[in-house]
């Protein structure tokens, strides 16, 4: 196994069950962060002050940020805003490396800001793992990506402003 990396984990309220089965099957193989969150753990309608918040709050000490795909993961404009925090890069380190994982084979609609950034070559959209040791890859070449495909991130300013509506 590679040294446990921290990461700061994604997903859509909706999808709890989905996410905790995966947390059980592969949450020994990274230190978590983030899972605890609830849509209006800040209480603010500034987005600019509310990523600050994330960042600091949550993000602060994870390298990897994963985001596991759901029917209407793409739609939570959390998701959205957890993700452009990870990938601006702090005064003082690196972004997070960024990986999307589908909970269910069905499942293949991106985020906006993960799609750019798969395209830009700087992340990955992988099928749910088979193993541990693939899952452990996954991780390991998003937190290499921080140094080595930095210059590849697309994070635009824009960011959701109210959850879409997922049918």
């Amino acid at each position: 196994m590679t040294q446990k990396r921290k990461c700061f984990v994604s997903y859509h309220k909706s999808d709890k069950a989905a996410v905790d089965d995966f947390i059980e099957k592969f949450g020994s193989r990274f230190i978590r962060r983030g899972m605890e969150m609830t849509d209006d753990i800040i209480n603010s309608n500034n987005t600019d002050y509310v990523m600050k918040r994330i960042r600091e709050l949550y993000l602060d000490d994870s390298t990897v940020t994963l985001v596991l795909i759901g029917r209407c993961t793409w739609a939570r404009r959390y998701v959205d805003w957890e993700i452009q925090a990870s990938l601006r890069q702090p005064a003082n380190g690196l972004p997070n490396g960024l990986v999307a994982i589908q909970l269910g084979e069905s499942y293949t609609t991106l985020p906006n800001r993960v799609s750019l950034n798969v395209k830009s070559g700087y992340s990955k959209f992988y099928k749910y793992p088979k193993s541990q040791s693939g899952f452990d890859s996954m991780i390991e070449e998003a937190f290499e990506s921080r140094t080595s495909l930095a210059s590849k991130i697309d994070n635009p300013r824009d960011r959701f402003s109210n959850n879409r509506t997922c049918p």
